[in-house]
């Protein structure tokens, strides 16, 4: 091999290694139960998204919402690790193509690294779904206005809900949801298979929220094993905030916007140093998303979030375990 074409395998070898760390990142986003239902390709300036369905929840989801949710945040956070990296991106969306699984492509060219940029990246890596129960502190209205104006996805909307009415209405709705699910042994089947494991995927045990006595009204969906609170229990205290992620259409495209806007938001959130946790239940069931949609939100609704404030005492969570970036990579 010549001097000059050794030079040149050396640049896209080099060029190669910052895509795999992009897509390292990248798979830091959150996802339902951590199925991580992604997949990618590269090439030296350029990533591919995929949509991996055999990591789909047919039940939970049977039309995919969450699953491009969960894709969207992951395509949300590589061009945030682009950008706090020392890359330039151009976005192409390729959903409705002729490929359904193929959903977007990323190109990359050198570019500064801004301030801005750079906190979004510390973000990225710090953030956490910590399920633990959120202080007293109530999140002030002006707060949840502040992170739904960092949402500027297409066609997304999010929806501070502030009134009691609608938080009363939404709390209605969410016990529905969770009896509906609880009744159907089919979801309770499927979440166990994605909980407890000790791979690296799913959410492992010391995740799980266990029951805390005199602490009923702000459980996890998930808690920890032969404990008194009901499984599938999801709901948000008075003094937690609550945001709607709402959208104008309600297709993939809408879906996939929407997890874009979700770890925009997150990560705002992460940087003000308050903690989210998602709300889907009331989603997955098609009867209190219609009702949500129509007493509520007026738009239609993707997910629900839980805002507030963790206690300064304690420690930070490591990361849920995420897949090795070999796995995720097609050839």
């Amino acid at each position: 091999m010549t001097a000059s074409k050794m030079k040149m395998s050396g640049r896209r070898a080099t060029r190669l290694t910052s895509e795999r760390r992009l897509i390292e990142l990248a798979c830091r986003a959150p996802s339902i139960h951590n199925t991580q239902p992604w997949l990618w390709r590269i090439r030296p300036g350029v990533i591919e998204l995929y949509a991996d369905r055999s990591r789909q929840l047919t039940v939970a989801d049977p039309v995919g919402r969450n699953l491009l949710i969960s894709c969207g945040a992951a395509f949300h956070h590589a061009r945030v690790a682009a950008a706090g990296t020392g890359f330039g991106t151009v976005v192409e969306y390729l959903l409705g193509g002729p490929d359904a699984d193929r959903l977007a492509i990323v190109r990359l060219s050198p570019a500064p690294v801004t301030p801005e940029a750079t906190d979004q990246l510390t973000a990225l890596e710090r953030r956490r779904t910590d399920r633990r129960r959120f202080t007293s502190w109530p999140i002030p209205d002006e707060r949840l206005a502040q992170l739904a104006h960092s949402v500027t996805a297409d066609g997304v909307i999010a929806i501070p809900l502030c009134d009691l009415r609608q938080r009363l209405r939404t709390e209605v709705l969410a016990d529905q949801a969770m009896r509906f699910q609880a009744d159907d042994p089919r979801f309770d089947a499927e979440q166990t298979r994605w909980i407890g494991g000790s791979g690296d995927e799913g959410i492992p045990l010391w995740a799980l929220v266990p029951f805390e006595s005199g602490y009923n009204d702000t459980p996890s969906r998930f808690v920890g094993p032969r404990t008194l609170c009901p499984p599938n229990r999801e709901r948000a205290s008075g003094s937690d905030g609550v945001i709607a992620l709402a959208s104008i259409d309600d297709d993939p495209v809408s879906w996939f916007h929407c997890g874009e806007a979700l770890s925009a938001l997150w990560l705002t959130a992460t940087i003000g140093n308050l903690s989210i946790v998602p709300l889907s239940q009331v989603i997955e069931v098609e009867e209190t998303r219609r009702s949500l949609e129509h007493d509520v939100v007026g738009r239609a609704p993707q997910i629900l979030l839980r805002v507030g404030w963790q206690e300064i005492s304690r420690g930070r969570l490591p990361p849920t375990p995420r897949r090795p970036v070999d796995d995720v990579l097609l050839g």
